[in-house]
């Protein structure tokens, strides 16, 4: 059933572009894309894991800048009068880079803030990102600082005995963005159904009986973060080379907080709630402009997510997901006082 739902989902938007003729709107799906993909690598570490990463979007905007000078290439100076300079390379090197770049990131994060919980490791992950926002703001040399890395090429995939196709086009990014985030939503929901997916879920619900059956917490929490940040990072490199240019508003705290609201509306711990959320919140805005001022936006936007959390509370898809069920079965669905006192988790 799950199997072919995620067929359907993935034939139906693989023909938006068919009947979609509208460039803006079409670019707003592109960029949702881009974001929902991220709002998919958080939702690895808050709704697997149970760890909230308030500075997830840094290692997106690492992946964008590293994507981004891979391809322009850069001549910076070095200490003792050196210079390093490095020739522009092929966007897919950039995007491979980013990946690798932005996971090693997420070891190294993963490594020293995971020794801490809670309300410190939403510190350190604040902090991480505000040092990198920083960092890109004020080596001047090296990120352009506030005045941009602009001309950003396009991705451009090597075809045996043909030469390179160069995804210029919204059509052609359309189909990027699908296939990288249909390899995402594959490869977690790979991990999470195999015996370490089982081990981040042991650590989420009972950290002390998990450690007593022999897993162990830094080691699978650092790999969740290694993996989250890397697909954060390909989800940046595809913004780079999208938008063509990188300043460091890709680091705002606004991106983190659109990220949870994603995976927090849709439904976190659920393989497909990061879609629907992130599809609705990435495209309400796009539909509110035309008809509400800023103001007005903002206050519809929050009313919607209040809304969408007061009638289900436990996010969209495993809401509908369980009442689904409940009618199947002929029973009535547990409300979410009962249900939270009888400690009943569900996956979908």
């Amino acid at each position: 059933m799950r199997a072919a739902l995620t067929i359907l989902a993935v034939a139906a938007l693989a023909s938006v572009p068919l009947w979609l003729r509208d460039p803006y709107l079409l670019n707003a799906l592109i960029t949702t894309g881009i974001f929902v993909i991220g709002a998919m690598s958080l939702n690895l570490l808050l709704g697997f894991t149970g760890q909230l990463s308030l500075g997830h979007i840094a290692f997106f905007g690492i992946g964008a800048y590293v994507s981004a000078l891979t391809s322009l290439g850069f001549d910076i100076g070095l200490p003792g009068g050196f210079r390093l300079v490095h020739e522009p390379w092929p966007p897919i090197l950039g995007f491979v880079l980013a990946i690798l770049f932005a996971g090693t990131c997420g070891y190294f994060v993963g490594l020293l803030s995971f020794r801490v919980r809670g309300a410190y490791f939403v510190i350190v992950t604040i902090s991480f990102a505000e040092v990198v926002r920083l960092v890109a703001l004020n080596w001047v040399e090296l990120t352009q600082g506030p005045l941009a890395l602009t001309n950003v090429p396009s991705i451009a995939l090597p075809l045996a005995g043909v030469g390179e196709l160069t995804l210029r086009t919204k059509l052609q990014n359309y189909y990027l963005v699908l296939a990288v985030g249909l390899i995402a939503y594959l490869l977690i929901a790979r991990l999470v159904h195999s015996h370490f997916g089982r081990a981040m879920r042991g650590l989420m619900e009972n950290e002390t009986l998990a450690v007593s059956v022999g897993i162990d917490v830094t080691r699978t929490l650092t790999l969740a973060a290694v993996i989250s940040a890397a697909i954060a990072g390909a989800a940046g490199s595809l913004y780079a080379h999208y938008i063509r240019i990188i300043d460091p508003e890709v680091f705002a705290f606004i991106n983190t907080v659109t990220m949870v609201i994603m995976v927090i509306s849709g439904g976190k711990g659920s393989l497909a709630g990061p879609v629907v959320g992130g599809l609705i919140f990435g495209l309400l805005p796009v539909a509110l402009r035309p008809i509400m001022a800023p103001e007005g936006q903002w206050i519809a936007y929050g009313g919607v997510l209040i809304a969408i959390l007061f009638v289900l509370p436990r996010g969209i898809v495993p809401s509908l997901a369980q009442r689904f069920a409940a009618r199947r079965s002929g029973k009535t669905p547990l409300a979410p006082v009962a249900l939270a006192e009888t400690g009943v988790k569900e996956r979908v």
